[in-house]
């Protein structure tokens, strides 16, 4: 199974639209040259800073360096190792992309960096997320490491300013890629992303989050601080950062803790500190220290405070297997600090085991949802763990008024007309003509309101990020109103293009033909690109010594961004 379409087949529903096929032939002869070029330079700057699995991995998953890998090929190296990929395009909303690394999917980005923005781009591309993401996943320790990241990530949960920064960004990336875009449109981008970065928020439990993901997956170093070696994805897959960060002058390094959750990140920006862990095992056990304190892990009152605080959808677990999904609003506590009751606001969902309860979606809940929490009076147990013979010994039976008073004070007064159960245990009890009231006589429900669903169990477990059943309850029905522009060249550069074909072709081909060589050094107008590659096919062979030089000095003649790209590349031919 490598196919695109048997892949997006085999994932969840709901993570489905967010996959694109890879359309192999839209890749122009230049984007491969830009591919070639970049993970030939790579490999040579990173020959003594990357971490040695690198170089095994490149190969073990497919990621070749003479064309733009397919993902079907990467796909059939992956599955030897219980993973796979998909395309996307661009940036992905951080929940989604963070639940594909929980399936073990690696999100590709279709698209490749332009030629405009070889050394660095913002965007996430091919080049970034397949030579620098998949080649550690053959080393198992940092696989599973991984994976559990994603399972953590997705339950992470986030706020409104969270949501803002992903848009700002992905904006950014998009104008910045597009040729056409001009210098205003590119600086309101980014005084957009300045602004909402320099905005006084506290971070989400999601933000902290993505800050340990940027300082170990993105930009992690491993080793010592007097001896490291890279294997964050963001740095072997950037020439500029890969070979500055190994400066200590300029790029501090710190040893990898928790603490590294305490600095943000600007992902426009060369990063000016960097933090180094032991091992594998060292990243595991810094993940687990956080995930230890997640909502989805302490539950509890001040889960319920972070979610409700964050203002996003998220979903609270009752021990006894229920979930109720949607924007937490009333928090009632008693004097110890124990929930014992809460609301929700707006479309609300009510699930079990992650599948919503027929006839409890967005629409049946429409205005809310709220429920008390703990235990009854006289019962011992919960509420949920009684049989419905049990139930009827307290009074509580299908069609008669039933009388339920919490521990907390919280008076429950109605006809009950059902009880729903999973896995022999109640969940939720359906009331007519119903009152809920707490210890002080204020109406938290009154029977003008309709019918009145009640949650069941005595405690909260989990407050986690998101949905139960995205299926039922997608959070991103709509993907973000900017995607990747796709870029219309006009007709010099597609006759560029075919240049690049033709010495393709004839460096597949081992035949040498100094007459095309001689023609691309006489373009006026040819990529620095192109006559790198025209000088490269001839550099080993000294009788094309005089051809060679004219074509040094050309590109010699370069500025800015491309001249460093040249000089890099001048090194690794002399080298």
């Amino acid at each position: 199974m490598h196919s695109q379409a048997d892949v997006i087949q085999s994932l969840p529903s709901h993570l489905q639209p967010f996959v694109a096929i890879q359309d192999y032939a839209a890749y122009t002869p230049r984007d491969h040259a830009i591919w070639r070029f970049l993970l030939n330079q790579l490999s040579f700057s990173l020959r003594d800073s990357a971490h040695p699995t690198y170089f095994a991995g490149l190969e073990k998953t497919g990621i070749g360096f003479d064309a733009i890998p397919k993902i079907e090929h990467i796909n059939q190296c992956l599955n030897k190792l219980d993973w796979r990929a998909v395309a996307v395009d661009g940036f992905l909303p951080p929940a989604v992309f963070m639940e594909f690394q929980a399936h073990r999917v690696l999100a590709i980005a279709l698209n490749i960096r332009s030629y405009e923005h070889m050394l660095y781009t913002p965007a996430p591309d091919i080049i970034h997320e397949s030579a620098g993401h998949a080649p550690f996943l053959i080393d198992i320790d940092y696989a599973e490491f991984l994976q559990r990241f994603g399972e953590l990530g997705m339950k992470a949960i986030a706020n409104q300013h969270d949501v803002d920064i992903y848009e700002a960004v992905r904006n950014l990336s998009i104008v910045k890629e597009n040729v056409d875009s001009t210098e205003e449109q590119i600086n309101k981008a980014q005084t957009l992303v300045e602004t909402l970065q320099q905005k006084s928020v506290e971070p989400s439990e999601a933000n902290l989050l993505a800050r340990l993901h940027w300082w170990t997956v993105e930009y992690g170093l491993v080793g010592s601080l007097d001896d490291y070696r890279i294997f964050g994805a963001g740095l072997l897959s950037s020439l500029s950062e890969s070979q500055g960060c190994v400066n200590n002058e300029v790029v501090t390094k710190h040893p990898l803790s928790l603490n590294a959750i305490r600095t943000s990140y600007d992902i426009t920006i060369a990063q000016p500190q960097l933090f180094v862990t032991e091992s594998c095992r060292h990243l595991s056990q810094v993940l687990e220290e956080y995930g230890r304190n997640m909502c989805c892990q302490r539950g509890g009152a001040s889960a319920l405070r972070e979610a409700r605080d964050a203002g996003s959808i998220n979903t609270i677990c009752y021990n006894s297997g229920l979930q109720v999904s949607g924007q937490l609003g009333k928090l009632l506590e008693d004097a110890v600090g124990n929930v014992i009751y809460f609301n929700t606001k707006g479309a609300t969902q009510l699930a079990y085991q992650n599948q919503e309860l027929p006839d409890h979606g967005r629409t049946h809940h429409a205005d809310g949802f709220g429920s008390p929490v703990g235990k009854l009076r006289s019962m011992e147990r919960c509420l949920s763990d009684y049989t419905v013979d049990e139930l009827k010994q307290h009074n509580i039976e299908i069609d008669q008024t039933v009388t339920l008073n919490f521990l907390s004070g919280i008076q429950v007064v109605g006809v009950l007309r059902q009880i729903i159960r999973r896995e022999q245990k109640n969940v939720v009890f359906n009331f007519d003509d119903c009152t809920v009231t707490d210890i002080d006589g204020e109406v938290l429900f009154s029977p003008s309101w309709g019918v009145y669903d009640m949650a069941i169990g005595h405690t909260i477990d989990s407050v986690f990020g998101g949905s139960a059943d995205p299926v039922a309850y997608p959070l991103y029905e709509v993907q973000s109103n900017t995607v990747t522009i796709q870029q219309d060249y006009d007709q010099a550069t597609r006759e560029q293009f075919e240049w690049y074909q033709k010495l393709r072709i004839l460096r597949d081909s081992g035949i040498q033909d100094t007459d095309l060589i001689e023609q691309i050094s006489a373009l006026e107008e040819a990529d620095w690109l192109l006559r790198f590659e025209a000088l490269e096919f001839i550099f080993s062979d000294k009788q094309y010594s005089v051809l060679a030089d004219k074509l040094r000095n050309k590109l010699m003649l370069e500025k800015g961004e491309a001249a460093t790209l040249i000089s890099n590349g001048f090194a690794m031919l002399d080298g």
